[in-house]
């Protein structure tokens, strides 16, 4: 089994986000950037079909060269190997139609990625690329079985749990519960050294043109004050009086 892990280079949610150029740029300064943790759910679960069943494991990111210390991280993770698409992923469908075209060069199987990136949260990327692929497709998955060309997944839906059955090619968008935290694997020394070592492959976008382009970027509002209330009655006179919710 073929297996294609997409890979998202995404700032620490821990980082402090600024903009520059009035606004319509995002400034990269001081900002450290990791594997999209949805993605790392994905990769980690990629590992242990590797490691169980034999398969072969390629990472790919769209992106430009800073995002290679990310896809080695991937490598000393224990992926074999990486490919980067040197292009700006300026939006969702252009991103798509380059991991499409990486999936039909390789033969790949299956092709796990994260629900979302942890920067645009756009959900979008996964669904384009099956559609584009013709492959079967299964969002928020939080588990999966693969036996020869058939796969068992369960899904997250509102509510509960879903389980589904599809079968090879396939993508599929995961999420926590296709692996757990405990489970996310910190490269050791070992698989540091040995990602050196491993291909990272650069090849050149297709051309695909980006259908949307950013205006400005704008962060959320600053919170108010905190006013503090120690009895009920003020608690429900300024709900009904000030905030209007009741």
């Amino acid at each position: 089994m073929k297996i294609l892990v997409c890979i998202s280079h995404v700032p620490d949610t821990t980082s402090k986000i600024n903009f520059t150029d009035n606004d319509t740029k995002f400034d990269t300064n001081g900002v450290q950037f990791v594997i999209n943790p949805y993605d790392e759910f994905s990769l980690t679960r990629a590992m242990w079909f590797k490691e169980k069943q034999g398969a072969s494991v390629t990472v790919v990111n769209v992106g430009g060269a800073e995002t290679e210390p990310t896809l080695r991280k991937a490598l000393a993770i224990g992926a074999d190997d990486a490919i980067r698409v040197n292009v700006e992923p300026t939006d969702g469908l252009l991103v798509a139609k380059e991991l499409a075209e990486v999936v039909k060069s390789g033969g790949f199987d299956l092709v796990l990625a994260g629900k979302e990136s942890a920067d645009y949260n756009g959900q979008m990327v996964p669904g384009m690329l099956a559609s584009l692929l013709d492959f079967n497709f299964v969002n928020g998955c939080v588990g999966i079985e693969v036996e020869g060309n058939n796969a068992t997944l369960e899904r997250e839906i509102d509510g509960g749990e879903e389980k589904v059955a599809a079968s090879l090619p396939l993508v599929v968008a995961g999420q926590k519960g296709i692996v757990e935290e405990k489970d996310l694997r910190i490269p050791n020394m070992r698989g540091i050294m040995m990602a050196r070592k491993k291909p990272l492959n650069v090849v050149e976008a297709t051309g695909s043109n980006a259908s949307t382009s950013t205006k400005n970027f704008e962060k959320p509002a600053p919170k108010g004050e905190v006013k503090l209330v120690d009895n009920v009655d003020d608690l429900i006179n300024l709900l009904h009086n000030e905030a209007k919710a009741i």
